[in-house]
Protein backbone atom coordinates (compact mmCIF):
# COMPACT_ATOMS: atom_id res chain seq x y z
CA UNK A 1 0.00 0.00 0.00
CA UNK A 2 1.78 3.13 -0.94
CA UNK A 3 0.78 6.25 1.08
CA UNK A 4 1.26 9.92 1.34
CA UNK A 5 1.29 11.69 4.62
CA UNK A 6 0.66 14.78 3.25
CA UNK A 7 2.28 17.04 6.56
CA UNK A 8 4.92 15.49 8.92
CA UNK A 9 7.10 17.67 11.59
CA UNK A 10 10.21 16.11 11.18
CA UNK A 11 11.91 19.52 12.19
CA UNK A 12 10.77 18.80 15.34
CA UNK A 13 12.51 18.60 18.62
CA UNK A 14 10.95 15.47 19.46
CA UNK A 15 13.17 13.97 16.07
CA UNK A 16 16.41 15.48 17.12
CA UNK A 17 17.76 12.38 17.90
CA UNK A 18 16.67 9.73 15.34
CA UNK A 19 14.98 11.19 12.73
CA UNK A 20 17.04 9.98 10.07
CA UNK A 21 16.53 6.61 11.23
CA UNK A 22 12.88 7.66 11.58
CA UNK A 23 12.68 8.87 8.49
CA UNK A 24 14.26 5.72 6.52
CA UNK A 25 11.70 3.30 8.19
CA UNK A 26 8.88 5.03 7.37
CA UNK A 27 9.62 4.41 3.45
CA UNK A 28 10.14 0.89 4.22
CA UNK A 29 6.70 1.07 5.59
CA UNK A 30 5.06 1.93 2.61
CA UNK A 31 5.16 5.86 3.03
CA UNK A 32 6.82 6.77 -0.34
CA UNK A 33 5.82 10.76 -0.30
CA UNK A 34 5.76 13.14 2.61
CA UNK A 35 6.15 17.00 3.05
CA UNK A 36 7.95 18.48 6.04
CA UNK A 37 6.38 21.43 7.20
CA UNK A 38 7.77 24.80 8.58
CA UNK A 39 6.03 26.71 10.93
CA UNK A 40 8.76 29.50 11.11
CA UNK A 41 11.94 30.70 9.18
CA UNK A 42 14.21 28.31 11.17
CA UNK A 43 12.10 25.57 11.07
CA UNK A 44 11.44 26.21 7.34
CA UNK A 45 15.38 25.80 6.89
CA UNK A 46 15.42 22.87 8.39
CA UNK A 47 12.19 21.26 6.79
CA UNK A 48 14.30 22.16 3.06
CA UNK A 49 17.21 20.68 4.48
CA UNK A 50 15.62 17.30 5.38
CA UNK A 51 13.77 17.18 2.08
CA UNK A 52 16.85 17.76 0.52
CA UNK A 53 18.20 14.68 1.86
CA UNK A 54 15.67 12.07 0.22
CA UNK A 55 14.06 12.10 -2.80
CA UNK A 56 10.60 11.08 -1.59
CA UNK A 57 10.45 14.14 0.63
CA UNK A 58 9.31 17.25 0.09
CA UNK A 59 9.12 21.23 2.18
CA UNK A 60 6.56 23.53 2.64
CA UNK A 61 7.60 27.28 4.21
CA UNK A 62 6.03 29.65 6.55
CA UNK A 63 5.13 31.36 9.70
CA UNK A 64 2.46 29.55 12.22
CA UNK A 65 -0.11 32.23 13.30
CA UNK A 66 1.83 31.40 16.80
CA UNK A 67 5.23 32.33 15.62
CA UNK A 68 4.48 35.79 13.99
CA UNK A 69 6.38 38.76 14.98
CA UNK A 70 4.69 41.89 16.97
CA UNK A 71 4.70 44.27 14.03
CA UNK A 72 3.46 44.59 10.53
CA UNK A 73 7.54 45.34 9.97
CA UNK A 74 8.85 42.58 11.52
CA UNK A 75 6.02 39.76 9.66
CA UNK A 76 6.82 41.72 6.51
CA UNK A 77 10.53 41.02 7.26
CA UNK A 78 9.93 37.26 8.28
CA UNK A 79 7.41 36.90 5.08
CA UNK A 80 10.58 38.39 2.82
CA UNK A 81 12.63 35.32 3.95
CA UNK A 82 9.98 32.66 3.70
CA UNK A 83 10.21 34.06 0.05
CA UNK A 84 13.66 33.83 -0.83
CA UNK A 85 13.37 30.14 0.97
CA UNK A 86 10.14 29.17 -1.46
CA UNK A 87 12.75 29.57 -4.56
CA UNK A 88 13.87 26.07 -3.56
CA UNK A 89 13.12 23.04 -5.91
CA UNK A 90 11.63 20.72 -2.94
CA UNK A 91 9.49 23.02 -1.48
CA UNK A 92 5.91 22.39 -2.52
CA UNK A 93 3.62 24.83 -0.31
CA UNK A 94 3.84 27.93 1.58
CA UNK A 95 2.56 26.79 5.36
CA UNK A 96 1.58 25.86 7.91
CA UNK A 97 -0.30 29.48 8.11
CA UNK A 98 -3.60 30.39 9.25
CA UNK A 99 -5.07 31.47 12.69
CA UNK A 100 -4.49 30.18 16.21
CA UNK A 101 -6.11 31.52 19.61
CA UNK A 102 -5.59 28.84 21.49
CA UNK A 103 -3.66 30.88 23.80
CA UNK A 104 -3.61 34.39 23.09
CA UNK A 105 -6.09 36.56 21.30
CA UNK A 106 -4.13 40.02 21.44
CA UNK A 107 -2.61 39.22 18.04
CA UNK A 108 -5.45 38.48 15.72
CA UNK A 109 -5.43 41.13 13.40
CA UNK A 110 -1.64 40.01 13.05
CA UNK A 111 -2.18 36.82 12.49
CA UNK A 112 -5.22 37.78 10.14
CA UNK A 113 -2.31 40.12 8.48
CA UNK A 114 0.52 37.25 7.99
CA UNK A 115 -1.89 35.18 6.83
CA UNK A 116 -3.39 37.43 4.03
CA UNK A 117 0.23 38.38 3.07
CA UNK A 118 1.69 34.93 3.12
CA UNK A 119 -1.16 34.08 0.79
CA UNK A 120 -0.18 36.87 -1.38
CA UNK A 121 3.00 35.11 -1.48
CA UNK A 122 2.20 31.84 -2.57
CA UNK A 123 0.31 33.43 -5.48
CA UNK A 124 3.62 34.99 -6.38
CA UNK A 125 5.43 31.81 -5.97
CA UNK A 126 2.83 29.43 -7.97
CA UNK A 127 2.42 27.49 -5.08
CA UNK A 128 -0.93 26.01 -2.48
CA UNK A 129 -1.47 27.05 0.89
CA UNK A 130 -1.35 25.06 3.91
CA UNK A 131 -3.73 26.15 6.23
CA UNK A 132 -3.54 25.82 10.33
CA UNK A 133 -6.66 26.73 12.31
CA UNK A 134 -7.27 26.25 16.00
CA UNK A 135 -9.87 27.73 18.26
CA UNK A 136 -10.61 30.20 14.98
CA UNK A 137 -13.16 28.31 12.97
CA UNK A 138 -15.45 31.42 12.56
CA UNK A 139 -12.63 33.96 11.44
CA UNK A 140 -11.39 31.10 9.08
CA UNK A 141 -14.04 30.40 7.46
CA UNK A 142 -14.36 34.28 6.89
CA UNK A 143 -10.98 34.47 6.02
CA UNK A 144 -11.91 32.09 3.23
CA UNK A 145 -14.59 33.37 1.97
CA UNK A 146 -13.62 37.16 1.97
CA UNK A 147 -10.14 38.00 3.22
CA UNK A 148 -7.53 35.50 1.39
CA UNK A 149 -7.53 34.66 -2.44
CA UNK A 150 -5.05 31.72 -3.21
CA UNK A 151 -4.43 31.36 -6.59
CA UNK A 152 -3.12 27.93 -6.42
CA UNK A 153 -6.03 26.41 -3.61
CA UNK A 154 -4.57 24.74 -0.94
CA UNK A 155 -4.99 22.20 2.00
CA UNK A 156 -7.08 22.66 5.26
CA UNK A 157 -4.35 20.53 7.06
CA UNK A 158 -5.27 18.42 10.64
CA UNK A 159 -9.07 19.47 9.82
CA UNK A 160 -11.38 20.63 12.64
CA UNK A 161 -14.67 18.58 12.79
CA UNK A 162 -16.69 21.09 11.84
CA UNK A 163 -18.94 21.03 8.72
CA UNK A 164 -19.27 25.44 8.22
CA UNK A 165 -15.25 24.91 8.12
CA UNK A 166 -15.45 22.06 6.26
CA UNK A 167 -18.05 23.24 3.73
CA UNK A 168 -15.83 26.70 3.28
CA UNK A 169 -12.97 25.19 2.29
CA UNK A 170 -14.81 22.58 0.04
CA UNK A 171 -16.24 25.65 -1.82
CA UNK A 172 -12.89 27.22 -1.65
CA UNK A 173 -11.51 24.53 -3.66
CA UNK A 174 -9.54 23.49 -1.08
CA UNK A 175 -8.70 19.87 -0.01
CA UNK A 176 -9.26 18.31 3.11
CA UNK A 177 -6.80 16.71 5.30
CA UNK A 178 -7.51 14.42 7.99
CA UNK A 179 -5.24 13.27 10.54
CA UNK A 180 -5.47 10.80 13.72
CA UNK A 181 -7.66 12.98 15.66
CA UNK A 182 -10.46 10.79 13.15
CA UNK A 183 -9.35 7.76 15.15
CA UNK A 184 -10.40 9.35 18.46
CA UNK A 185 -12.73 7.35 20.53
CA UNK A 186 -14.20 10.76 21.68
CA UNK A 187 -13.95 12.69 18.44
CA UNK A 188 -17.35 14.35 17.57
CA UNK A 189 -18.88 14.26 13.76
CA UNK A 190 -16.10 12.31 12.50
CA UNK A 191 -18.57 9.93 9.87
CA UNK A 192 -20.27 13.10 9.10
CA UNK A 193 -17.47 14.94 8.19
CA UNK A 194 -15.83 12.04 6.30
CA UNK A 195 -18.81 11.63 4.24
CA UNK A 196 -19.18 15.44 3.53
CA UNK A 197 -15.39 15.28 1.62
CA UNK A 198 -15.46 13.90 -1.81
CA UNK A 199 -12.68 11.73 -3.51
CA UNK A 200 -11.16 14.21 -5.27
CA UNK A 201 -10.69 16.12 -2.12
CA UNK A 202 -9.36 13.69 0.39
CA UNK A 203 -5.93 13.92 1.94
CA UNK A 204 -4.11 11.93 5.12
CA UNK A 205 -1.93 13.20 7.37
CA UNK A 206 0.10 12.52 10.52
CA UNK A 207 0.81 16.02 11.68
CA UNK A 208 3.77 14.06 13.50
CA UNK A 209 5.38 13.61 16.48
CA UNK A 210 1.83 14.93 17.70
CA UNK A 211 -1.82 13.58 17.38
CA UNK A 212 -0.68 9.84 17.42
CA UNK A 213 -3.96 7.85 16.04
CA UNK A 214 -5.37 5.00 17.74
CA UNK A 215 -3.87 2.43 18.85
CA UNK A 216 -0.87 4.64 19.52
CA UNK A 217 -2.55 7.79 21.03
CA UNK A 218 -0.35 8.98 23.27
CA UNK A 219 3.08 7.65 21.67
CA UNK A 220 5.48 9.81 19.66
CA UNK A 221 4.05 9.75 16.26
CA UNK A 222 5.14 9.16 12.79
CA UNK A 223 4.80 8.73 9.19
CA UNK A 224 3.85 4.85 9.78
CA UNK A 225 1.15 5.51 11.35
CA UNK A 226 -0.96 7.39 8.79
CA UNK A 227 -2.02 4.01 7.68
CA UNK A 228 -4.70 4.01 10.35
CA UNK A 229 -6.33 7.45 8.89
CA UNK A 230 -6.96 5.87 5.81
CA UNK A 231 -8.36 2.75 7.41
CA UNK A 232 -10.61 4.72 9.35
CA UNK A 233 -11.66 6.64 6.18
CA UNK A 234 -12.20 3.59 4.17
CA UNK A 235 -14.18 2.25 6.81
CA UNK A 236 -16.71 5.59 6.33
CA UNK A 237 -16.63 5.37 2.76
CA UNK A 238 -16.79 1.72 2.21
CA UNK A 239 -13.76 1.22 0.46
CA UNK A 240 -10.87 -0.29 1.05
CA UNK A 241 -7.54 1.14 2.74
CA UNK A 242 -5.67 0.60 -0.70
CA UNK A 243 -8.27 2.15 -2.46
CA UNK A 244 -8.21 5.19 0.23
CA UNK A 245 -4.15 4.90 0.04
CA UNK A 246 -4.44 5.54 -3.92
CA UNK A 247 -7.25 8.07 -3.95
CA UNK A 248 -4.86 10.33 -1.61
CA UNK A 249 -2.45 9.49 -3.66
CA UNK A 250 -2.94 10.74 -6.47
CA UNK A 251 -4.69 13.95 -4.69
CA UNK A 252 -1.44 14.98 -2.99
CA UNK A 253 0.44 14.65 -5.80
CA UNK A 254 -1.83 16.96 -7.47
CA UNK A 255 -2.05 19.94 -4.92
CA UNK A 256 1.31 19.56 -4.33
CA UNK A 257 2.43 19.46 -7.94
CA UNK A 258 4.67 16.73 -7.91
CA UNK A 259 5.09 14.59 -11.22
Amino acid sequence: MKLFDTHTHYNDEQFKEDKYEIISKIYEAGVENAVVVGDNIPNSKSAIEIAEKYDFLYAGVGIHPSEISHTKEEIDADIWEIQKLAQHDKVVAIGEIGLDYHYEKEDIELQKYAFIEQTKLANTMHLPIIIHSRDAIMDTIEMLKNEICPNYKGILHCCQLNKDLVKAGLDKGFYISFAGVITFKNAKNVDEIIKMVPDDRILIETDCPYLSPEPHRGERNDSRNVKYVAEKIAMVKNKTPEEIAKITYKNAKKIYNIN
